[in-house]
């Protein structure tokens, strides 16, 4: 079964750790999409591959198999067994020689076949975390063929069933072995096992019923999203075929960082400045929030590294409730320059006693600091 080396694809090591291979599928993800690369062409194959290199090893159990067998999906072996046969691996190998045996014919794939689902990474502000927002999305997709309606046929030409196996999927042939005679069942090779041919294929898909389409959606992004969270859109997915259901669209969401603010869950955090009189005497002023501007009272001799908790000016919960809270974390400012009035000033506070500290005070606080509980 050819593999693609997945590590090599984000370019990561095959002992990277999760966030190693989440920032580098973000990396290469913004350089390759679609929408922002020159070669269109290029960069679609390069962000499939981008994108199913991420679907395997972000997923721990995806992961483990991928690195044990070099691939994803029902053909990895087993728990527990030492030689890689799973299940009903004997009968597997049986089949290998002699095809199915009396009436244990492959699936006859007749009936509609629901489409993959996509995954669709979107990076937003803070900011459209905090209130909301709706964003245009481009991406390709497997759609039905609008030429041929899904069929694979061109236009005013029939589908036939298939003459080797009449229409069942399943050659039946009758072979004698030293062991007796064996009647075995396997894949018609004719039709590949769908029990029809189409013998005038549609120009535009090539008989495929599914084409590769460009779609363009607007998703409306609650307020209150955090990083990872995901938001699905019915029927947006790959195309069905025979007629099945189209497949679902995911947009996972990351946050972008901030330069101002900082959060966790519900809670915002913010550091504000503050001078020295301001801090000493007390003052009103107004401090940075995702809403605006909100005026805080600082109470006369605010110490540095005080926190100020503002209830309810956090972000709001997705599904309602009671918003988080505000942090506002009190540095003052030490001025670094000083004309001559305010060192004359500063000083003459310095002569008055105001460069003494309150030892007792300090020495308090160590001890309380290093006190058992």
């Amino acid at each position: 079964m050819p593999t693609k080396d997945y590590y090599n694809i984000l370019g990561v090591a095959r002992g990277a750790s999760e966030e190693e291979i989440k920032r580098a599928y973000r990396s290469l993800a913004r350089k390759h999409h679609p929408d922002v690369a020159r070669n269109k062409s290029d960069a679609e194959h390069r962000f499939k591959e981008i994108n199913e290199a991420y679907e395997v090893l972000s997923d721990a159990n995806k992961r483990a198999q991928y690195d044990r067998f070099g691939f994803v999906g029902n053909g990895a072996s087993a728990p527990g067994s030492d030689f890689g046969f799973g299940a009903g691996s004997f009968s597997d190998i049986f089949d290998m020689f002699f095809g199915s045996v009396h009436g244990a014919a492959p699936p006859h794939r007749t009936g509609p076949e629901r489409g993959a689902d996509l995954r669709y990474d979107l990076e937003i502000g803070l900011e459209e975390a905090f209130s909301g927002a709706t964003k245009e999305i481009a991406f390709s997709r497997l759609g039905a063929c609008d030429a041929c309606r899904g069929s694979g046929a061109q236009a005013g030409t029939m589908i036939v069933p298939c003459e080797r196996c009449g229409g069942s999927g399943t050659a039946r042939t009758v072979r004698q072995t030293p062991l007796g005679q064996i009647v075995t069942q396997a894949t018609c090779s004719r039709c590949g096992g769908e029990g029809h041919l189409i013998p005038h294929p549609c120009e535009q898909c090539g008989g495929r019923g599914r084409r590769e389409l460009e779609a363009r959606l607007t998703v409306k992004v609650p307020a209150g999203v955090d990083e990872g969270s995901r938001i699905r859109i019915a029927g947006k997915g790959e195309g069905g075929t025979r007629g099945g259901h189209p497949g679902d669209l995911y947009v996972y969401l990351s946050i972008a960082p901030h330069p101002l603010f900082k959060r966790q869950g519900r809670d915002t955090f913010v550091d504000v400045p503050v001078s020295f009189p301001q801090a000493t005497l007390g003052a009103t002023i107004d401090v940075p929030s995702l809403e605006g501007p909100v005026p805080l009272t600082l109470a006369a001799g605010t110490q540095s590294e005080t926190v100020i908790k503002l209830r309810g000016r956090g972000m709001p919960g997705v599904r309602g409730g009671q918003r988080g809270d505000h942090h506002v974390a009190i540095h003052v400012a030490v001025p670094t320059l000083l004309n001559k009035r305010q060192r004359e000033l500063l000083e003459e506070y310095a002569r008055a006693g105001g460069d003494v500290i309150d030892e007792r005070s300090f020495f308090e606080r160590v001890k309380d600091a290093f006190r058992p509980d």
